[in-house]
């Protein structure tokens, strides 16, 4: 059995939470607790208090890569919760910048802690590269390869020492994989949770099926990062996804609203958008 609830996201139709450019998850699966991505901000906290969730009581949290919008919100649940630990890629930190309108972003979009947050948490901090057990039934993938034919919809880059501009491979993204077992010891699948997806989304389907060969994934949760794509590449990955034959896939965050609701005509009632506040239990 899994629950999931959303913490941090970009909408909410929750009347005593508040929605923001971020994503955090909460799950609880066979008696464990974990934490999926920290959104942008300590809004988290502050949603998880008005939907009683008590963050002290987080084993785990698993962050999907380097971005400001996955991470910033961690500082402050640290001050709450002293026992989880926290895995991240080793290449998350740092400071990569996107392009808007033509223009290189003035503000980077990797992770902001300051240095005094940063040595707060620093020792809870387990680096990732490739895949990784947290048990028999959790993993996190590490970096994913690409897929040809398959490419970001946005790019980011770092600055050399010269300032010339060095793109960003994206390798510091990674995804949750968590087997769904019932009461009786019965596998239900595959839970994928995907944070931007920035190395494309098929690419992240398909290393799961390598990952897990002889099983099915029944959900798929991600922010799909199609809210940029022009209409060829939307159609393209989107008929892909549905070509998985998942029970169910939640689309959130950095999907885009054309592509939530393209989504949606084509799966129907298997496409479950969701916000703050919403909850599951498969």
């Amino acid at each position: 059995m899994i629950k999931i609830l959303f913490l941090s996201e970009n909408r909410t139709s929750h009347p005593d939470c508040m929605a923001e450019h971020g994503l955090a998850i909460y799950i609880e699966t066979n008696g464990r607790r974990l934490l999926f991505d920290a959104g942008a901000s300590d809004l988290l906290v502050k949603n998880a208090q008005q939907l009683d969730v008590n963050l002290e009581e987080v084993d785990d949290v698993i962050i999907s890569h380097g971005h400001y919008d996955h991470t910033q919100g961690l500082p402050a649940f640290c001050k709450i919760n002293q026992k989880a630990k926290i895995y991240i890629h080793r290449n998350s930190f740092k400071k990569t910048y996107g392009f808007d309108k033509g223009k290189l972003d003035q503000e980077h979009c990797g992770v902001r802690w300051t240095r005094w947050e940063y040595e707060e948490i620093k020792d809870r901090l387990i680096f990732t590269e490739g895949p990784l057990k947290l048990s028999e039934n959790i993993l996190v993938s590490g970096t994913i390869p690409p897929v040809e034919g398959y490419h970001p919809t946005e790019k980011f880059y770092s600055k050399g020492e010269n300032g010339e501009l060095i793109p960003d491979p994206m390798d510091h993204e990674q995804f949750l994989a968590v087997r769904n077992v019932d009461e009786n010891g019965n596998v239900k699948g595959i839970c994928l949770f995907s944070g931007c997806s920035h190395t494309g989304v098929v690419p992240c389907l398909r290393y799961a099926r390598k990952l897990f060969p002889d099983e099915r994934i029944t959900t798929f949760i991600a922010g799909m990062h199609l809210y940029n794509a022009d209409k060829e590449t939307r159609e393209k990955t989107l008929s892909q996804v549905c070509a998985q034959k998942i029970d169910r896939v939640i689309p959130v965050h950095c999907t885009g609203i054309q592509a939530i609701c393209d989504l949606k005509v084509l799966m129907g009632d298997h496409c479950i958008p969701a916000g703050v506040g919403d909850s599951f239990e498969f």
